[in-house]
């Protein structure tokens, strides 16, 4: 490979991969952080406009229990919607593409904020259900889909700051969602239908402007055996000639697939060949949706009230939570070419165990001690900022750098599967830890760090700056020096000859 070669790949950056990922994550990821942040603002609205349909309906007022329920129900529908949309997002992705997928997806968001505007004048509380239930399917596609398209259109040596910018996008919603919710934009009770609806704004956005950026090379080539079409989206994506060692990687990468179609759930789960894979994933998956992030915005208003801010501005403070993860994700984007991804991942998990454990002593000594409020506020902030600096963006990387194409659908479907069934699990079981617990309701969740950053230090190689076919040979190398001496054994004589065959085919493929 020549120097210029390399270059072009290192440096392969151009305006229309900049505005790729932006239309794409306009209406994508950043729908996501979004629509979680906006719910919130209007909660004291929705359960009075619950409570005024009954009362109007048959005359009779319903119990707070009964108005809670109904409100865990419409909450809870995004989370099950997401679940939905993660296993629509595989199957789709192969069929359609992944632009064109991301495209169709605003139909799920289009169709929800209609309901959620509509939902007051049609005197109908029921309508929101349905309503979150179809912008979590819009989330859980653009969830998986997004990653699988950044990482897909990005040079290896941008693939991770590309990818993570997913979670950048991510944190800039919940901020914006937070800021539209304030009362004097359209938190206020006259407005909150519009509030749950503007989210149709960054759909039209991403309609009217991804149309014009190519689609995933990798895709057209190896899913559409199109390689002019590749050669073309390569030529824009890059902003100049397309290196020869890029395009080859990918033609090795297709000869590697050969003929065989994309994987299915069920045969990606049955193949022991991509079992440590899958284990890393659905382990990080679930440990990014466990590890308490989004529980610490429950405390975060109680946390800023005793800390002594006034009501009316705690919706203020609350901003700044946003803005923290936010920030955090800009700085991580920045790193991830440089500190790698590993690093990042145990990194976030050890600072995030030691502010859980900062914070519980922090609740246990409030009333106690002077100041603990304070320490507890500054908790908050660090327990996210933690967050946003290592599992938000990396996690979403992962099956992108460890899957090939014919396996990373189906990959995608099963870690947003496993995002999605746990982010619920949480959401659903956090108040009654609250209440079983007290103060100690972060030590679970301190725990799940701890073994989180333990599992990612042995089990998951760096891949900054490695093509897939240098991954994949470090996961088997690892496979193959995982069999201990007792366990061949007492194996056949013909596996433990393929063992050994395969040990001398990767010290010979290192020396060449």
């Amino acid at each position: 490979m020549s120097r210029t070669s390399e270059g072009q790949d290192s440096k392969g950056c151009s305006l229309t991969l900049v505005l790729t990922v932006c239309s794409a994550a306009i209406g994508g990821t950043l729908q996501y952080g979004y629509n979680l942040a906006i719910i919130n603002a209007p909660t004291t609205y929705i359960q009075k406009f619950i409570n005024d349909t009954c009362v109007e309906r048959w005359g009779t007022a319903l119990e707070a229990n009964q108005i809670i329920l109904i409100w865990t129900f419409i909450v809870s529908a995004f989370s099950l919607g997401g679940l939905l949309g993660s296993l629509l997002a595989g199957p789709m992705a192969i069929r359609f593409g992944r632009k064109q997928t991301l495209l169709m997806n605003n139909c799920f968001l289009l169709i929800s904020a209609s309901m959620a505007l509509s939902s007051r004048s049609a005197k109908s509380f029921e309508m929101l259900i349905p309503a979150r239930l179809l912008v979590g399917v819009n989330a859980g596609i653009s969830m998986n889909v997004q990653p699988m398209y950044f990482g897909e259109s990005a040079p290896k040596a941008l693939r991770g700051a590309v990818a993570f910018s997913s979670a950048v996008f991510t944190a800039m919603g919940i901020f914006l969602g937070q800021v539209t919710g304030l009362t004097e934009l359209l938190g206020s009770e006259a407005l909150w239908p519009y509030l749950l609806a503007s989210n149709a704004v960054p759909g039209m956005l991403q309609l009217l402007t991804l149309p014009w950026f190519p689609e995933s090379p990798r895709y057209l080539l190896i899913d559409r055996g199109d390689r002019e079409a590749c050669s073309h989206a390569l030529t824009r994506l890059r902003g100049c000639t397309v290196s020869d060692a890029e395009m080859e990687e990918i033609l090795e990468e297709q000869k590697a697939a050969g003929q065989a179609r994309a994987k299915t759930l069920w045969e990606l789960l049955t193949d022991r060949s991509l079992r440590r894979q899958l284990c890393i994933v659905m382990t990080a998956s679930s440990a990014m949706m466990l590890c308490g992030n989004d529980s610490i915005y429950f405390y975060a208003s109680y946390i800023f009230q005793q800390a002594g801010i006034p009501m009316n501005k705690i919706q203020y403070a609350t901003i700044g939570t946003g803005a923290c993860e936010f920030t955090a994700s800009i700085v991580s984007n920045l790193l991830v070419e440089r500190l790698g991804r590993r690093l990042l991942l145990i990194g976030g998990y050890v600072f995030m165990a030691v502010w859980a454990v900062v914070f519980t002593v922090a609740l246990s000594l409030q009333g106690k001690v002077a100041g603990m409020p304070y320490l507890s506020m500054a908790c908050v902030f660090a327990y996210i900022l933690s967050f946003g600096m290592g599992p938000a963006g990396v996690t979403g990387i992962l099956p992108t750098e460890i899957f090939d194409q014919k396996s990373r659908p189906a990959a995608y479907m099963i870690a947003g599967s496993m995002m999605w069934i746990n982010l619920f699990l949480v959401g659903m079981s956090f108040p009654f830890v609250v209440n079983g617990l007290g103060q100690f309701c972060f030590v679970p969740f301190c725990v799940v760090c701890v073994v989180s950053a333990i599992f990612i230090k042995f089990a998951l190689p760096e891949t900054k700056g490695k093509t897939l076919a240098e991954i994949t040979a470090e996961f088997d190398e690892r496979s193959i020096n995982g069999l201990s001496k007792t366990t061949q054994n007492h194996l056949p004589v013909q596996e433990t000859q393929h063992i050994n065959d395969l040990k001398l085919e990767h010290v010979e493929t290192e020396t060449i």
